[in-house]
Formats: C-alpha cells, structure tokens, sequence
C-alpha cells in the first residue's frame, strides 16, 4: 500500500506510533539536559568526566566541520569561473567530446582540477546509457510563493531570473500568490507579470484558494496548487515533465546569473536526473550589511553549514531554495500540503517513494536571501527566534519518517539506520550541545563539595577544558576568516571596518547558539510532544 507523507487520516495504529515518535525527540533533549544537570548537582565528580568526554567529543566533531568546510568553499572557488554552457555543448555532443585530448594548455590549477571532475562524470553518464535529452529540449518551472512579500522583493528576485542569464527563454515562473494576500500584493504580482512577461518562456500567476480539504496554511499548499496549474499547462505545450526541472524558491530568493546553466548542467550529467534534487548554497547577502550583528552571524553560520553538508551526498538534505526533476515531483504527488518543512518533507517523500533510491546533488553556486529584519533590534531578535524556531520544526518529519521506514521493506536497513539516526541525532544535538557547552559544563565545580573538590579531575578540568577551547578557537578562527571572505562586497568608502568588525562578531557565537538556536530548536521539540502543532508564519523582512 502507498504510504501517505502525512500526519493526516491515521488508523489508530499509525496515530500512535506518530504520536510515539513526535515524543522521543524532546524526551531525549530534555532528559540529557535535566539528566546532567541533577547529576552535576548529585555526582559533581561523574559529571565532570561525562562532560570533558563530550568536549573532547565536540572537538573532534568541530574539527572535522571544519576541514570540510574549507573543502568545500575550495570547491565553490574552483567552479566559480566555470563555463556551464560549454560544459552543457559537451554533454550534447558526449562521444566526440571523450574522444577530443583531455588536456588543454593555459589553464589554471582550479580550472585543470574541475576539468578532471567534469570528464569523470561524462565517462560515468556515457557508461550509464542514460542519455539525456539535447539541452535544447530542457525546461526549467520556477515557483515562487507570495504571501506578504512586496512587489519591490518579488521584482527584484524576477529580475535575477533573466540578468545574464542566457536561458531565461526557457523558464517558465509561476507566481503562487495566496488569495488571502493583500491586495497591494496581487496587484503587484501583475503588474510584475506584465513588465518581465516577454522575458520567459512564459509568466503565470495562479491564485491559491483559502481552505481546500487536508491543507494546512503552509507553504507547500501554495506551491503543490500552483505546480498542478503548470503540470496543466507543459501538457498543454507537449513539454516532457522528465524534462522539466522545477525550482522552489523563497519570493526573496536572488539567483546567480550562473544558476540555471549549472543546475541544467548537473541535471543533465547526473544518470538518476529523474530520481535527484539539486542543492544550490543558500547565502543570506541580499540585506546582510543592514541587520544587527546576531542576526547577521546566525545566517553566515546557516550558510556554513549547507557548505558542510554538501561535502556529503549520500546524507544530503534538500533545504530552503531547491530545485528536483518536474517528473519526480509529480510522481511523488507534489510537496506536502500539510506540513510547515515542505522543503526538507519533499526530500524525505521521495526518498520514500522512490524506496531509497534517491539522492541530493549539491551545487557549488550560491542563491542569496534577505536576513529576518523587522526595523528594530527587539523586533528582530524576536523575528529571527520564530524564524529559527520554524526550521527546527523540520523535527516535524522525524515521526512521519520513522513510520515509513518501519515499512519500508525495500530499502536496505543500514540505509535507513543511517538516515533515522542522522535525522534524530541532527535535531537532539541542536537542541542540547549549546547547554552542554555553555551552561551545564560549569556546574560540577559549582556543586563541588569538599569530596569532590581535593580531587585530581577537581584541579584537572579547568586546565582540560581550558585546552579544549583553546583548540576549538582556532576552529573560530578559520570560521571567521571564512565568513568575511564569503561575504558581498560593501560599497562604502570604508568597507573593510564593516569586515574586520564581522570577524569580531563571531565571539557572539556563544550566547547566539543558545538562545537564537538551541531555545528555539528546543520549543519546537517541546511543541511537537505536547501535540501543539505550529503553523506556517511568515518572515518579516525589510530592505533599505
């Protein structure tokens, strides 16, 4: 029997395994955080222990984020002057183009290294008989979601859709406006339709009815109505959906001008294209230099941790911005209409359709966003805390997942062990760590008593964790350096002030992982076992 990517229409066996595994994540965060608590409180001595092997833990977990962070901005550098369109003219004319000498005169170390890469994933798809269609035949459906956004975020988004971008005549943007919208919004949205029109291939706007049966008010209603209307009309134009690659993107969403010829690239180099989401790096630079400094490394930080992410396929999640093929998504039954995280759901809905047998490609190109700005810093910090507090409702496909695996006889178990674990394991650590690391760490001396305190760990743990954090610090060093050099270039007279004053804001990290990441990660867990079902809210941001 299918199995429905929901939490919807249960038969009292499933409502209570749902109900089981909505409740594990939270009773795991709080219990190592109670747990440790009362034992430094009861056994100060134990728990000094228990916490120098967990930060000698943690510093090994931190290293080993940042070799592969560093490999990975490497990796963006090195395709950053790539020529997508003649790799592309490659893939067309795949037998004479492994037949020509591999080796080309003038070129650089980077531009040697991606030449390697690319001529081993022609040699992969040639031996996979899976040939693409002629990029002549390939589409791209671009999504984009309004609710609140104004028309000047919208247009600013349409219009790096077609800046420098040679195959914007092959796009089709589908406007998905809510009918609950503005009306400002929807005039605007036409208005937009009829100035950018000519542009593309072609430019619809499809109104999203309020209430329709089994939705929810989220963003993946919006998105699977409006995907259905263009699945109507590629018909109706006898375009192939395994042609097609959708994208999904935020209606703030600034593509690179390299985007499409990149994502066409790895879409039509990839043998599974057909069973295969597309992971652009989400960068968060459309307003980076106007927000307050918590917010600003917050989301320099989220960035971090997509680049590390992509260093590792086989456990790829698709996040925020993302694009798959028209085919899948279609076979899949679209986004889900009911839950809040339609961006990571999809993933797990296809993985679990395709019985495991889909992946993530990452891309080593950029897709740039607004930083959560309400005006005020109160404003902000609250904004960006429901912000966070969303993406950690993504907890919200632990039990769904769990429920389809137990299932799920066809996809090997060890896969799905790793899976469950890294999901489970992702949102327990990012509700617990920071108090670990920040908070509870210091309590056994606090609650030392006179055993405890002629002891040699007494002595000894200040000194090893005073170690410990010395090495961590050149881990932050490395993070800093990394985030100035990834961020946008400033045209003030003065920039390089605004830049060193980012590196310095990095030592905020601490208080910034604790209440902007653990409080709220911990909230939704909290919210997912009591029952307390969250609804889609809209980030406020600004612009000047």
């Amino acid at each position: 029997m299918k199995f429905e990517f929901s939490r919807q229409t249960l038969d009292k066996r499933e409502r209570n395994l749902q109900r089981f595994f909505e409740i594990i994540p939270a009773a795991t965060s709080w219990s190592i955080i109670v747990g440790m608590l009362c034992v430094s409180f009861w056994k100060p001595l134990l728990a000094a222990i228990l916490i120098i092997a967990f930060d000698l833990y943690w510093l090994m977990r931190l290293f080993y984020m940042v070799i592969f962070l560093v490999i990975s901005y490497i990796k963006m550098g090195i395709e950053k002057k790539t020529n997508w369109l003649q790799r592309i003219d490659d893939i067309d004319h795949l037998q004479e183009c492994l037949e020509r000498t591999k080796k080309q005169r003038g070129l650089s170390l980077k531009e040697r290294r991606s030449l390697v890469e690319h001529y081993k994933r022609l040699e992969v798809l040639w031996r996979s008989k899976n040939l693409p269609s002629s990029s002549k035949e390939i589409y791209h459906l671009v999504v984009l979601p309004i609710l609140k956004e104004s028309p000047k975020i919208i247009e600013s988004t349409v219009t790096s859709l077609t800046r420098g971008n040679p195959l914007s005549k092959k796009i089709l943007v589908v406007l998905a406006v809510e009918d609950r919208a503005s009306e400002d919004t929807r005039t605007g949205a036409y208005k937009i339709q009829s100035e950018f029109k000519r542009d593309f291939l072609d430019f619809l706007i499809v109104m999203h009815p309020d209430g329709l049966p089994y939705e929810a008010r989220v963003k993946g209603a919006n998105v699977s109505f409006a995907a259905r209307h263009a699945a109507e009309y590629l018909k109706g134009k006898g375009i192939s959906f395994g042609n097609v690659i959708v994208s999904c993107f935020d209606a703030d969403t600034v593509v690179d001008r390299n985007y499409f010829p990149c994502l066409t690239y790895n879409f039509m180099i990839c043998p599974d294209r057909n069973q295969a989401s597309f992971q652009p790096i989400p960068v968060y630079h459309n307003n980076i230099w106007d927000v307050p400094a918590f917010a600003r490394v917050l989301d320099v930080g989220s960035s971090f941790f997509q680049l590390i992410e992509s260093t590792n396929p086989a456990s790829l999640v698709t996040f925020s911005s993302h694009s798959m093929s028209f085919k899948a998504l279609v076979d899949v039954g679209y986004w889900p209409i009911d839950l809040i995280s339609d961006d990571s759901a999809i993933f797990w809905k296809s993985f679990i359709h395709f019985d495991g047998d889909y992946r993530v490609v990452p891309l080593y190109i950029t897709v740039s966003m607004d930083v959560a700005d309400a005006g005020s810093w109160r404003k902000t910090f609250l904004n960006v805390y429901r912000q966070k507090r969303r993406w950690a409702w993504g907890v919200e496909n632990y039990p769904i997942v769990m429920r389809a695996f137990l299932r799920a006889k066809k996809i090997p178990l060890i896969k799905r062990f790793k899976h469950a674990f890294k999901l489970f394991e992702g949102h327990v650590s990012w509700a617990s760590w920071p108090f670990l690391l920040g908070v509870i760490s210091w309590f056994p001396a606090f609650f030392a008593g006179r055993e405890f305190s002629s002891t040699v760990i007494y002595y000894s743990a200040p000194r090893i964790k005073a170690t410990i954090f010395n090495l961590a610090s050149l881990g932050l060093l490395t993070t800093s350096v990394l985030s100035v050099l990834l961020l946008p270039r400033f045209s003030i007279r003065y920039n390089w002030l605004r830049k060193i004053g980012h590196f310095f804001e990095w030592l905020l990290v601490p208080i910034i992982s604790i209440f902007l990441s653990a409080v709220p990660a911990l909230d939704a867990q909290t919210r997912l076992m009591l029952g307390r079902y969250m609804e889609f809210w809209v980030t406020e941001k600004k612009r000047k």
